[in-house]
C-alpha cells in the first residue's frame, strides 16, 4: 500500500493557516505545483479515514490541564449552517448569537479553565435523529469521561438547561462540586417543606442554604444580570460565599470566549461536507487546531487572532519579494 500523502497535522496546520475558504479543494490547492502534491481526494480520504470521535484531542490535551485543579465546564453552541442543503448533521438549532432558530451543527464542548487557560477536554455533536442520544446523554458521558481519566474538579459549572435532579445527583456521586443557574420556577424550601418557587423567597446579598425538592441541600444566590433582571445562581458547595460565587461564575463564562474564538480562528463552521465521518473530523480537528492557538497564546500572551495574523503577514512578506502581478515597462 502507498503511504498517506496527507494527515491530521497536515489538515490542523491548514486550518491554522487558512483565512476565508476551508474545504479539502482549497488545502490541495495551497501545495499545487510543488513535487509530490497531494490531490484533493487525498485530504478527502483522510477525513473519511480517522476516526471520528474526541480521543485524540484528549491525548493533546492530557498533559496541559491540571486533573485536581481549575474547573469543568459544559456548555452547548450552534455552528451556523445557514445555506446547508443534504449536509451531515444539520438541523434547526437555537442560537444565542442569532436569538433566533437557525439552521446549524449543535456541538456540546468540555471545556477545562483555570481562569488563564481555555483548554477543550472532550465533545460531543448532537444528532438524535442518528443515535437517539439527547443533550443530558452526552453531557453525562462526557463527566462519565473525565471521571474515569482522573479528573476531580474543584468544581463543575453549567447552565440550567443541564440542572436536571439525574445530572446534579451525578455529580455528587462523582465526590464533586456543581455550580449553575436556576429557572426561577424550581421548588426550594428552608426545612424541606412548603415548596415554593425560587423566585418567591427573600434571599440574602450573601446567599442561603436551601433545600431543592427531589436533591438536597444546596445553596442559592439572587443577582441581577445586565438586563435588569434576576439570576438565581445555585451551587451544593455550601460554604460558599457571593464573592466566591461570582469568580467561579467568570471563570464559568470563559467557555463563551472560547467557542467565539473556536468559530473565528479555525473555520470549524465553514466546512462544506456532506458525508458524516468528514464533517465530523473537520470539527473534531477545527478543535485541536484551537488547542495550538491557545497554548501559543498562554506562552506568549499573542491573542488568538494575532497569532493568525501573523502566518498572513508572513505570506504577504513572501510574496513582496516576489510579486506575480506586475506590468510590464512600456516604452
Amino acid at each position: 500500500m502507498n503511504p498517506q500523502k496527507v494527515d491530521e497535522y497536515d489538515y490542523i496546520q491548514f486550518l491554522l493557516a487558512a483565512q476565508r475558504v476551508f474545504s479539502t479543494v482549497e488545502a490541495s490547492k495551497v501545495v499545487s505545483g510543488e513535487v509530490g502534491a497531494p490531490a484533493h481526494d487525498a485530504y478527502t480520504r483522510l477525513l473519511q479515514r480517522i476516526p471520528p470521535d474526541s480521543q485524540a484531542l484528549w491525548q493533546e490535551v492530557e498533559g496541559l490541564v491540571l486533573k485536581a485543579k481549575g474547573i469543568l465546564v459544559i456548555d452547548d453552541t450552534t455552528l451556523d449552517k445557514p445555506y446547508a442543503e443534504k449536509m451531515a448533521m444539520v438541523s434547526s438549532h437555537w442560537s444565542g448569537k442569532h436569538h433566533a432558530v437557525v439552521m446549524g451543527i449543535n456541538l456540546i464542548s468540555l471545556l477545562w479553565t483555570d481562569g488563564k487557560a481555555h483548554l477543550p477536554c472532550d465533545f460531543r455533536l448532537y444528532n438524535h435523529s442518528q443515535d437517539g442520544l439527547t443533550k443530558n446523554d452526552h453531557f453525562q458521558n462526557m463527566l462519565q469521561a473525565a471521571q474515569e481519566r482522573g479528573f476531580t474538579p474543584e468544581l463543575v459549572a453549567f447552565d440550567s438547561w443541564y440542572s436536571s435532579l439525574e445530572n446534579l445527583k451525578m455529580i455528587r456521586g462523582f465526590g464533586w462540586h456543581w455550580l449553575t443557574q436556576l429557572k426561577k420556577n424550581r421548588l426550594v424550601s428552608l426545612d424541606k417543606s412548603g415548596n415554593r418557587q425560587v423566585s418567591d423567597w427573600l434571599i440574602p446579598s450573601q446567599g442561603q442554604k436551601m433545600h431543592l425538592k427531589g436533591y438536597g441541600w444546596i445553596k442559592v444566590f439572587k443577582t441581577v444580570a445586565k438586563d435588569g433582571s434576576f439570576e438565581y445562581w445555585a451551587t451544593s458547595k455550601l460554604d460558599m460565599t457571593l464573592e466566591e460565587c461570582a469568580f467561579r461564575a467568570l471563570d464559568a463564562w470563559q467557555i463563551e470566549a472560547y467557542h467565539r474564538g473556536l468559530k473565528q480562528n479555525t473555520g470549524i463552521e465553514r466546512g462544506q461536507f456532506r458525508l458524516l465521518n468528514a464533517q465530523k473530523n473537520h470539527i473534531a480537528l477545527a478543535i485541536r487546531a484551537f488547542v495550538r492557538l491557545e497554548v501559543y497564546r498562554l506562552k506568549t500572551d499573542i491573542s488568538w487572532f494575532e497569532a493568525k495574523q501573523v502566518i498572513i503577514r508572513q505570506a504577504i512578506r513572501a510574496y513582496l519579494k516576489n510579486p506575480t502581478y506586475i506590468l510590464s515597462a512600456t516604452a
